[in-house]
């Protein structure tokens, strides 16, 4: 959909400039030897093919082979070599670049600084002057050499760096493809002899995972940056569903700094950004304490990153509606606020804050932080538990029999690595197919189990010499059907297995329903296993991909068998490529493309699944490295102990709340309950009896407690949770919205009210029921049933 608004002449002349300039895609990595020049080289060849006149110049391959062999006929212009502290460096030759004039430029090291009299002091200076001259520009960084993050990158892994370009540079890009890459493959490169020149410092494990994440988190700040402009373009309001955004609302008392870190943790523990608002009466003036809260609020602020703003308040039965006008502006995804202290008289009289942001919110989560400082004071913040040495003293604990079991288990069971993507298409199953025939020619036994080409040639040429071994046929209601064959596969025992789609279901009549069911045995016969997988997938993402695209993706993985995985590597593709892909019927076949390109694969949804992708593999490094090293962890250890209490009073939100009740424990590596108050009178129905297994099972897959509280009324509901959360010491609990009448609520009651003041000693989260309405549209999708598959 384009805009109708007419360009300004200014927007005008920067369209017109723009068709005159060459284009400029970067290729980010973590460090040296990720394998940014390879997939350059690769992306120039392939250029090449289709009639674009590519050349290169100050390319390294650092006489590694494989990028050396990407190289192939690519024209070089030489480059001007120079030495410094006796080592070689190579600047580009304008002139001769000038004279050849060529479509597209290869060139390494965008932070370079060139040597003394050249025409600019550095190689993004020179490409700047180049895209100036209609020269289009591919070109490689790592993270440590953009500007803002090198302070970062030293302060966390000591590592320093003297070359250096602005971060905005990244900004000014056509396209930023990040090129992911494990620790664990880093170090395997290392120990293979294929990288050299690496200072010992960046090669520690716990450093090459630190800039890992800082590069995952940086480009998924860049695709924000892009999916909220484009969301802006089309008019749509509200949060995306791909990151969070923390809103505090406080005001100038003793405990809005309390707020404001409460706010602190929840955005550093998801990741988002953070927002601190107040609303004052301009007429009156703030008394002496006042000012004091307001400096100390205002400094807080800016101590943590957060933006702090103060806006001018008419009345207080007008704050709801100010505040809620203020989250739907700002794309804001949760409210943080404090209980309400008002009797039910003066909530009848002077009207609820909080119950009246519950009416007027839509897709903006309530957090309510406990009232808990008149006994706890400021010790909200996270303490630390355990007394000092407590992990050395646990290695010397001899292990039960149980855990002695579970940790042979572990040592004798296959790796399991799993490259996942955004969406189909991205490259998943040509990268495990290349890394097989890499470990071939290492002398290292592999096999395919299951391979889905969906007919795309490029992927079905990476198979090589590989061996596929055939599929189980099975029969289903008089048919044929094919699945991977385990039995197979276990007999064979291979070294590695590499095994397509971990999301798929079986055909009825399987040993297993889900394919990662049969990975697991082949994991656990001492099988290595290579797999794919897209982040729609994931069991906890469901209802925020649901958000996002408009659909319910049916195939699932629970996302511990995400975190089984020794390796996660993300395979990422900008929405411009993948899409090109798709028009140039590398994707699906040329009939479905333009369905395709109108529903799952329109650039909104395309953008927002790419930020999803970026943020959930970093949130796992940061997991993994802060069970490795909690000092290095980006986001800091948690420390405060956490338990989380689900409650569910109906079915409809009931799988929405779980899997958030799931993603927020375990972020906070806390034990989660859920609870179903279930009415007597409507004890005993057949027909509820699978509803209730199905969600007793989807919560005991992610890992959490699943009861049934009977009440004699839904009024007796939330005093049942309270109790109940009280005995179990539950620090926070989460509520649905309420989607009931007025009408309903007085003749009922309501169990989020009711909690919200029966609960005031502990943290309520108050879960939006999404309304795509309240965005002027979703972001695309028909609902149709979509698998994601490729």
């Amino acid at each position: 959909m384009d805009t109708f608004k007419r360009k300004t002449p200014e927007e005008l002349l920067h369209s017109i400039s723009k068709l005159h300039r060459g284009r400029l895609k970067v290729y980010i990595g973590a460090v040296s030897g990720s394998g940014k020049t390879y997939h350059m080289l690769r992306e120039g060849r392939a250029l090449k093919e289709q009639g674009i006149d590519v050349v290169i110049c100050a390319v390294s391959t650092m006489q590694r082979p494989e990028t050396v062999e990407q190289v192939g006929d690519l024209e070089r212009i030489p480059s001007i070599h120079w030495q410094k502290a006796g080592v070689e460096k190579k600047d580009l030759d304008l002139d001769a670049l000038l004279r050849r004039n060529p479509e597209v430029l290869l060139v390494d090291g965008l932070a370079h600084r060139n040597r003394e009299g050249a025409r600019f002091p550095t190689r993004l200076e020179d490409i700047r002057f180049l895209l100036g001259k209609g020269i289009s520009i591919i070109t490689t960084i790592n993270v440590y050499e953009l500007e803002d993050v090198r302070a970062i990158a030293k302060k966390m892994t000591g590592i320093e760096v003297f070359e250096t370009v602005p971060t905005d540079t990244l900004e000014t890009a056509d396209e930023v493809v990040l090129i992911d890459v494990t620790p664990e493959m880093m170090l395997s490169r290392v120990a293979e002899g294929a990288l050299r020149g690496h200072s010992s410092e960046m090669l520690k494990r716990g450093n090459l995972a630190v800039l890992r994440e800082l590069t995952l988190r940086l480009v998924a700040e860049g695709v924000n940056d892009s999916l909220e402009k484009h969301r802006g373009e089309l008019g749509l309001i509200g949060p995306s569903g791909a990151t969070e955004r923390i809103l505090v609302s406080t005001q100038y008392h003793w405990n809005g700094s309390i707020y404001v870190r409460r706010g602190q943790q929840i955005a550093k523990r998801l990741n988002g950004d953070m927002l601190v608002v107040t609303f004052v009466n301009p007429k009156k003036e703030p008394g002496k304490e006042a000012a004091a809260f307001k400096r100390s609020i205002v400094k807080l602020a800016e101590r943590i990153g957060a933006k702090f703003e103060e806006l001018p308040l008419r009345s207080r039965r007008s704050l709801p509606a100010m505040l809620a006008d203020y989250a739907l502006n700002n794309n804001v995804t949760r409210i943080v606020l404090g209980h309400s202290r008002q009797t039910r008289w003066q909530e009848l009289w002077q009207g609820s804050i909080v119950r009246d942001m519950l009416k007027k919110t839509r897709n903006v989560d309530m957090f309510i932080v406990a009232d808990r400082a008149e006994h706890e004071g400021e010790r909200i913040m996270p303490t630390q538990l355990g007394k000092p040495g407590e992990e050395e003293v646990e290695l010397f604990r001899r292990l039960g029999a149980g855990e002695l079991d579970r940790k042979i288990e572990r040592i004798k069971r296959g790796r399991f690595k799993v490259y996942i993507g955004s969406a189909p298409g991205v490259g998943k199953t040509y990268t495990m197919l290349r890394e097989g025939n890499d470990l071939l020619r290492k002398g290292i036994q592999v096999c395919v189990g299951l391979l889905e080409t969906h007919g795309r040639s490029e992927t079905l040429g990476q198979v090589g010499a590989l061996e596929v071994l055939p599929r189980k046929v099975i029969e289903y209601k008089g048919t044929r059907l094919e699945e991977m064959d385990t039995e197979e596969i276990i007999r064979r025992n291979p070294e590695v297995v590499l095994v397509d789609e971990l999301a798929h279901t079986n055909v009825p009549g399987s040993q297993y329903r889900k394919r990662y069911e049969d990975v697991l045995d082949i994991l656990a016969a001492g099988i290595s296993v290579i797999t794919t997988v897209n982040v729609q997938h994931l069991e906890s993402l469901n209802d925020a991909v649901e958000q996002i695209t408009g659909v319910r993706v049916r195939e699932t993985v629970p996302d511990h068998i995400l975190r089984l995985a020794d390796e996660v590597q993300l395979i990422d593709v900008t929405p411009q490529s993948l899409q090109r892909r798709m028009k140039e019927g590398r994707i699906y076949a040329l009939n479905k493309v333009d369905q395709a390109l109108s529903h799952f694969f329109k650039t909104g949804n395309l953008i927002a699944l790419r930020e999803l992708a970026l943020r959930e593999i970093a949130d796992d490094v940061d997991e993994r490295l802060e069970a490795w090293e909690r000092s290095s962890s980006l986001r800091g250890p948690w420390r405060r102990k956490e338990t989380i209490y689900v409650c569910l009073n109906n079915c409809e939100q009931a799988e929405r709340l779980i899997r958030r009740g799931f993603r927020i424990a375990y972020r906070l590596k806390a034990v989660w309950y859920v609870a179903l108050a279930l009415n007597e009178a409507a004890d005993g129905r057949p027909e509820q009896a699978g509803t209730f297994e199905a969600l007793r099972k989807l919560t005991e897959r992610l890992g959490g407690t699943f009861q049934i509280e009977r009440v004699r009324h839904v009024r007796e509901a939330s005093a049942t949770f309270v109790a109940k959360a009280t005995e179990y010491g539950a620090t926070q609990m989460i509520v649905g919205q309420s989607r009931a009448s007025w009408w309903k609520e007085l003749r009922e009651g309501s169990v989020v009210k009711e909690l919200l003041r029966s609960a005031r000693h502990t943290d309520v989260l108050v879960v939006a029921d999404y309304d795509a309405a309240a965005c002027m549209g979703t972001a695309g999708g028909t609902g149709d049933r979509e698998d994601g598959r490729g």
